[in-house]
């Protein structure tokens, strides 16, 4: 469900679908590279290293004009798409203002804590070149969960970003579950797929982002969700010991290294109560990739302002879950890439 279908005005609407329409036609360009890279490129010859790997490859295409172009248009787009979906909130602000305010109260809760020490893998980073990072705009939480996803990445990502939500929710071995914990919530939007999913369930969301959180707030209070949200890293929640039966997370893991990937599954098992399950979803695994394959999604990563995406990327799941003490573990998919597990 929708917390606000944004109204955006001419100069605002233009601008976000110019970046909309721009990933299009970075996206069609990524393609003739990867159809000539292919070309050129035997993967057998291709070098272990992936920064080697790249070099090779990029040399190679050093003369196709695309590889140019669709590299200026990638960086563009990285380093302008938050500017401009804060510039088209800006003008409405004031028309929306009162929106906002009537539903930051309500059935849902937040707890924000001002004395949290933010882990060094996110502490001034700003993810996915986002301007300003989560916390940029006193209203990121509402460009990023209503301008940025809906009115531009739900136009070019396959499958649809808000159904494909769901379907991870949908993959959850039971229905009956009373208690849920959502690792990573930003502005709520697989915190409402499982919702929806499990409407009988007691849901909390927890994440680093006050502005995302504040977001998540208004879209529960919204649709009278008694959500409850909290401030607080993933790998490390401060919430009780078994104090849950489904713990599980969306596209979250490919933001953290390696160390916090571990201490996240580590905290999701002490969460769980005997019997509960983990469900988690990621990108694609390198290893279910050719080295081609690699080279493409690393390259993506690299010009999207993914800092951890490599490093966590290369990590088997799998085993990580299996050794965080989970049983009856299993893997399925491409992207996302999910993880179950049950505390037994």
């Amino acid at each position: 469900m929708e917390f606000h279908e944004p109204q955006l005005r001419q100069r605002g609407r233009a601008s976000v679908d110019f970046v909309a329409q721009l990933a299009k036609i970075n996206g069609a360009l990524r393609s003739e590279i990867d159809q000539a890279a292919a070309a050129l490129t035997r993967p057998e010859d291709l070098p272990d290293d992936l920064d080697a790997r790249a070099r090779v490859i990029e040399a190679q295409l050093a003369d196709h004009g695309a590889l140019g172009v669709q590299t200026l248009l990638a960086d563009w787009h990285a380093r302008n798409h938050g500017r401009i979906a804060i510039a088209a909130y800006e003008e409405i602000a004031e028309a929306l203002a009162p929106l906002i305010d009537r539903h930051s109260a309500g059935p849902a809760s937040l707890a924000l804590d001002p004395t949290l020490a933010a882990p060094a893998y996110w502490d001034g980073v700003n993810f996915h070149r986002t301007t300003g990072g989560w916390d940029g705009h006193e209203q990121m939480g509402y460009i990023h969960g209503e301008i940025v996803h809906k009115k531009m990445v739900a136009r070019f990502f396959p499958g649809g970003i808000f159904g494909q939500r769901r379907a991870v929710a949908e993959m959850a071995p039971r229905r009956d579950y009373r208690r849920i914990l959502d690792m990573g919530c930003s502005s709520g939007h697989f915190t409402a797929a499982l919702q929806q999913v499990f409407p009988q369930a007691a849901i909390t969301g927890v994440d680093l982002s006050p502005r995302m959180l504040e977001h998540a707030l208004r879209t529960a209070n919204a649709n009278g969700w008694a959500w409850q949200l909290r401030q607080c890293p993933a790998e490390a929640t401060g919430l009780a010991d078994a104090s849950f039966d489904l713990v599980a997370s969306y596209i979250l893991l490919h933001e953290l290294p390696e160390s916090a990937v571990r201490a996240v599954f580590a905290e999701a098992f002490r969460l769980l109560e005997p019997g509960g399950q983990m469900l988690m979803s990621d990108v694609t695994r390198f290893a279910d990739l050719d080295p081609l394959g690699v080279w493409k999604a690393d390259r993506a990563a690299r010009l999207g302002g993914e800092p951890h995406w490599r490093e966590s990327a290369q990590l088997d799941l799998a085993q990580l879950a299996r050794e965080a003490g989970f049983a009856e573990v299993t893997a399925a998919g491409i992207y996302p890439h999910v993880i179950i597990g049950t505390r037994s």
